[in-house]
Formats: structure tokens, C-alpha cells, sequence
């Protein structure tokens, strides 16, 4: 995967992303991610690969500052259309080098989108950049446990599509566990733990 591909991928999965990643178990999923977080009036929020908006339609975005970001400028418009009158931000931007300034906001929230980027470590350290102390970052996203033979063989064939089936989260947290990190949760929400939700404290 690079940026170009995915330019080009998700330039074509915008009008439809939705239909795929917004219904039935995946919705479900959303809403379970932000069920049990405590935002708070004025609460700075980032959302990085915010894609169509999809998660932005599970919170109290009137009460909250919330900028949201992309690297398909397709995915941003359609997101754009579901919220035309709100004071959120939305702005082009590659979640692996993050024009933001350090520890800026309480949550990072980041949906598919480490198993996407081309770089998911270097995207996770940014994220950490940004994240205050005391925030949190909340990550929903499918990981790979312990590989199949079928799944490395296919692996190549499904990053030409767009995204990672072999990405570990235990290898991204414990490469920038000198970070000062906090995991509170990680656990299964989708496909029998193929997709997990996860919530990280920055000390």
C-alpha cells in the first residue's frame, strides 16, 4: 500500500462505504466504541481517517471541537455532506504526518484506519503526539492474533485492495511502549475478534 493507491482505492469506495462499513454489524460496532466514553463540554477531538463521517454520527458533536481529517479528499466530501451547517473542521491531511501541534486534544479517535495507512507505526506515533496527557486515544480496527496460512498467503492480495489483514496491534503498542502509554481495553467487538476495540491513556 502507499498514499497514491489509496487515493485511487478510496476515491471509488467513497460513494458506497457506507453501504458496507456503516449497516448491520459494523454500525453496531461504532456505537459500542463510544458507548462508554465520558466526553465533556469543550472536549478537543480528532478523528483521523474520518472517512464518510460514520463516527462522528455516534457522539454529541454540538458540544464538542472536533477536527476531523482524511487523505481522500472524496472520503472528506461525502462526510462533508452530512454535516454542512456544523462548526466541525474538516481538513486533507495524512494521518502519518500530522500538521498538528503536540498533545492538543483529549481524544484521538482512529477507525480502519492502521490497517490501512501505508506506515501504521509511524501513524500510532503521531497519534500519541497529539493525544494530551490524561487524554485517550480509542482505536477500532481489525488485527491479526496468530496468522493463517491462508491469510499470509492472501495478505498481498488484500493490501492491493486497500487494507492490512496481518497487522498486530501487540507490535505497534509494544514498539512505543517507552511512550508512556496506558492500554485500558482491548478487546473483541466484530468477526469473532477479527476487529477489536481499543483504548489507550496517555500518562
Amino acid at each position: 500500500m502507499n498514499n497514491r493507491w489509496n487515493k485511487w482505492v478510496y476515491r471509488w469506495w467513497s460513494p458506497v462505504y457506507d453501504r458496507f462499513f456503516n449497516k448491520g454489524p459494523f454500525l453496531k460496532a461504532r456505537q459500542e466504541l463510544f458507548n462508554d466514553v465520558n466526553f465533556h463540554e469543550g472536549d478537543k477531538v480528532l478523528f483521523v481517517g474520518v472517512g464518510t463521517g460514520a463516527d462522528l454520527e455516534q457522539i454529541p458533536i454540538d458540544l464538542l471541537d472536533i477536527t476531523a481529517i482524511d487523505y481522500s479528499e472524496e472520503m472528506l466530501a461525502q462526510a462533508k455532506k452530512k454535516f454542512p451547517t456544523t462548526s466541525l473542521f474538516f481538513q486533507q491531511m495524512d494521518t502519518q504526518q500530522l500538521t498538528l501541534p503536540d498533545e492538543a486534544f483529549d481524544y484521538v479517535v482512529a477507525s480502519l484506519i492502521l490497517s490501512v495507512v501505508p506506515d501504521s507505526h509511524k501513524a500510532f506515533e503521531e497519534m500519541v503526539r497529539v493525544t494530551r496527557s490524561k487524554g485517550q486515544m480509542i482505536i477500532f480496527d481489525k488485527f491479526a492474533s496468530k496468522p493463517s496460512i491462508i491469510k499470509k498467503l492472501i495478505r498481498p492480495v488484500i493490501k492491493a485492495l486497500g487494507t492490512d489483514i496481518g497487522l498486530s496491534f501487540e507490535k505497534i503498542y509494544e514498539k512505543h511502549s517507552g511512550m508512556k502509554l496506558n492500554l485500558l481495553e482491548n478487546r473483541a467487538v466484530l468477526f469473532g475478534g477479527m476487529y477489536r476495540k481499543i483504548k489507550i491513556r496517555k500518562n
